[in-house]
């Protein structure tokens, strides 16, 4: 099984750190599983002008190849200005729209208080789902005072993300069975 996690913005640490403790507990717990840590900082992205994502060349097609690639992926998202950063929802314009088909998806999102706790049920989730993706119902939400000097310090976030984790990987072999069962009814 093929995982991406996304820390999905290139300022701030909170959210990468998030990702980067999911990261860990996947590599901890199930490594069978191939993960990828793709930290949108760390690549220079295009914008998405319509092409192909197999059209674009560097950066842009190694993490959007990557995230096509992937049985399972965690987005990891900082809030601001009640929204998502614009270099995810560039991530979502560069791919396809059923990118997310036959994958299953969660979230992680850290924020700067209580005030944005829907943003991922009202901007996230109908972008998952228009583009197919199977999404993992409950997702993680972590505040500013739950961090402290790039390191998470509450006991109850860590204890969601590993669920989180869990959840991700039980649902992504859930499905991978259900298509199985599918495809072998077919006697070609």
């Amino acid at each position: 099984m093929k995982l991406v996690a996304i820390a999905g913005s290139i300022v701030g640490s909170k959210t990468k750190t998030a990702i980067q403790y999911a990261t860990d507990q996947l590599l901890d717990k199930y490594p069978d599983t191939e993960v990828t840590l793709l930290d949108l900082a760390d690549y220079d992205l295009q914008f998405s002008d319509g092409r192909n994502y197999l059209d674009y060349q560097g950066d842009t097609k190694k993490v959007t190849e990557t995230i096509m690639e992937a049985d399972a992926i965690i987005i990891g998202t900082p809030i601001f200005q009640a929204s998502i950063p614009g270099t995810l929802k560039n991530i979502f314009d560069l791919l396809p729209v059923g990118a997310f088909e036959g994958k299953v998806v969660s979230m992680i999102v850290t924020a700067g208080s209580q005030r944005h706790y829907l943003i991922p049920e009202q901007q996230l989730k109908p972008i998952l789902g228009y583009m197919k993706a199977q999404v993992v119902q409950s997702y993680v939400y972590i505040e500013d005072i739950d961090f402290y000097q790039k390191e998470i310090t509450n006991h109850d976030v860590m204890f969601r993300i590993e669920r989180l984790v869990e959840d991700t990987i039980t649902l992504t072999k859930t499905y991978q069975k259900i298509r199985e069962e599918k495809e072998a009814e077919y006697d070609f």
